[in-house]
C-alpha cells in the first residue's frame, strides 16, 4: 500500500500542478461522499430529514437549515427574544454572503425548497472546495518544494474536517477566499487584498483576526526596514490594508445593530448559542474558554468535589490547568524545524486566528470546524514528513530506508486523516437521537 501511495504522490507532482491537485481533490472527494453516505443510510428521522435520507438531504443538517432560511426568506426584522428579553438562537449570527450565492442560484433554478437549496448549497461548496485545494497549492509552493507541496495538498484535502467542504455550510466558501488571502499577503499585494478579506470577513468571522495578522506583518516590516526596504507608501498601503480588515470584521455586527435597531444584536444572538452550557454570562475577552475548560471538566468529566465539602469540583480546577498545558504545547510547536521554516506571515496567521478564537469563543463541539482555517499548519506537517532521514539521526540511514520512512509516514497520516473523517461525521454531523454535539 504505501509503494502505490508514493507512486501516486509522485505522478501527480508531475503532472501539471493543477491537475495533479484536481486529482487528488477529487479522489478526496469520492472517499468524503462515501463516508457521508453511508452514514446517511444509518440516519434515524430527526429534526431535518426523515430516515436513510439521500445524499443532499443529508447535507442540509444542523447550520445548514439556517442557511435554508436565509437564503428562502432572508433575515429577520428584529432579534428574536424571550419573555426575559434573552436572544435566541437566530439567522442573524450567520454571514451573509454564502447564503447570498446561494439565492441566487435558487432563483436561477427556480426551486425555492429545501432539496432545492441543498442541491445549490452543495454545489457552491463542492466548487468552492476545489477552488481552496488549488489555492493551497500555490500557497504551500510559496515555502515548499512541489512534492511536498503535493503531499500538505492530499493531507489538507483529505483532513479530518473535509466534509464539511461539501455540505450547506459556509466553510469551503470562507476557506477559498482566506488561502487567496494569505497568498496576497505573502506577495504584498496590499491594494487587492482589502476586497478578498471584506468579502471573506461576511462569509465567516475572520475580519478582526486578520486586521491583527497586518498589524503584526506591519510591525514586523518596520523592525526590520534597515534589512528590507518599507518605503512610505507600502506602509500606508499595508496600514490601510488592515484598517479596512478590522472595519470588515466590525461590518455585520453593525448592520445587524442597523437592522434591528440593537447595538448588541449580534453579540447577544452568538451568546445565545453558549447559554445551554453556562448560562446567561457577558463576554469578556478570553474568558470563555477558562470557563468551557471548568464546565467540560466541572461537569461532564470530574464532577466530583476537588476535597470533601469543597465549593469546586476535580474538573473545575483541573480544567484551566489542562487548557494551559495544551496552549503552552501549541506554543511549543512554533519551535519545531518545520513550523520555524513556514514564512512569518502564515505563522502570524496562526497566532492572529488562535488569539481571536480564545478571545471570543466558546469551547464546545463545533470548535474543531472553526480550527479548519488553521489549515496552513498541514504544509508543516507535511514538511516534517518529507524532512525525515534529515539531520545527524538520518545520516545513519541508508537513502531507501529514508524514503521508506517517508512513504510510511505519509500514508499513515492520509489513513489517519480519513479515519478522523469518520470519527467527526460520527459525533458531528451524524444525528444519533436527541443529539448536543454540532458540528
Amino acid at each position: 500500500m504505501s509503494g502505490a501511495a508514493a507512486t501516486v504522490l509522485d505522478r501527480a507532482s508531475r503532472l501539471p500542478w493543477w491537475l495533479g491537485v484536481l486529482g487528488i481533490w477529487g479522489a478526496s472527494r469520492l472517499v468524503t461522499t462515501g463516508i457521508l453516505l453511508s452514514f446517511a443510510a444509518r440516519q434515524g428521522e430527526n429534526a431535518w430529514t426523515g430516515a436513510n435520507p439521500g445524499y443532499l438531504d443529508f447535507a442540509r443538517l444542523w447550520d445548514a437549515h439556517w442557511y435554508y432560511i436565509i437564503a428562502a426568506v432572508g433575515y429577520p426584522d428584529q432579534i428574536p427574544r424571550d419573555e426575559n428579553g434573552l436572544a435566541g438562537e437566530s439567522a442573524w449570527a450567520f454571514m451573509p454572503v454564502y447564503p447570498g450565492l446561494v439565492r441566487i442560484g435558487m432563483a436561477i433554478t427556480g426551486d425555492g425548497s429545501a432539496q432545492g437549496f441543498a442541491a445549490v448549497a452543495v454545489t457552491i461548496s463542492v466548487l468552492a472546495s476545489a477552488a481552496a485545494a488549488l489555492l493551497f497549492f500555490v500557497l504551500a509552493r510559496r515555502w515548499l518544494s512541489a512534492g511536498t507541496a503535493m503531499l500538505a495538498t492530499a493531507l489538507f484535502c483529505v483532513a479530518p474536517l473535509s466534509p464539511i467542504l461539501q455540505v450547506g455550510y459556509a466553510e469551503s466558501l470562507h476557506l477559498a477566499l482566506l488561502l487567496g488571502a494569505l497568498i496576497l499577503v505573502l506577495d504584498r499585494q496590499w491594494v487587492v487584498l482589502p476586497f478578498v478579506v471584506t468579502v471573506m470577513a461576511l462569509t465567516r468571522p475572520s475580519g478582526l483576526a486578520f486586521a491583527l495578522l497586518l498589524v503584526l506583518v506591519w510591525g514586523w516590516r518596520w523592525m526590520r526596514r534597515r534589512d528590507e526596504p518599507f518605503d512610505t507608501v507600502e506602509r500606508v498601503r499595508l496600514g490601510a490594508a488592515a484598517v479596512v480588515a478590522g472595519l470588515a470584521g466590525l461590518a455585520w455586527p453593525g448592520i445587524v445593530a442597523l437592522s434591528t435597531g440593537e447595538l448588541r444584536g449580534y453579540l447577544d444572538t452568538e451568546l445565545a448559542w453558549r447559554r445551554p452550557y453556562i448560562g446567561d454570562v457577558e463576554l469578556l475577552p478570553f474568558t470563555p474558554w477558562v470557563q468551557g475548560a471548568q464546565w467540560w471538566a466541572g461537569e461532564q468529566w470530574w464532577p466530583e468535589p476537588l476535597i470533601a465539602g469543597a465549593p469546586w469540583s476535580t474538573g473545575a480546577v483541573l480544567g484551566p490547568v489542562i487548557l494551559l498545558i495544551v496552549l503552552a504545547l501549541c506554543a511549543a510547536a512554533f519551535a519545531l524545524p518545520a513550523m520555524r521554516r513556514m514564512p512569518i506571515e502564515l505563522r502570524f496567521w496562526i497566532i492572529a486566528y488562535a488569539l481571536y478564537l480564545l478571545a471570543v469563543f466558546f469551547p464546545q463541539s463545533s470548535t474543531f470546524r472553526l480550527l479548519v482555517p488553521l489549515a496552513p499548519v498541514l504544509g508543516a506537517v507535511a514538511l516534517g514528513i518529507a524532512s525525515v532521514g534529515s539531520g545527524r539521526l538520518g545520516a545513519r540511514w541508508s537513502p531507501r530506508v529514508a524514503r521508506g520512512l517517508r512513504v510510511l509516514l505519509a500514508v499513515l497520516a492520509l489513513v489517519l486523516s480519513i479515519a478522523g473523517q469518520v470519527a467527526w461525521v460520527h459525533i458531528g454531523w451524524w444525528v444519533d437521537g436527541y443529539d448536543w454535539t454540532p458540528p
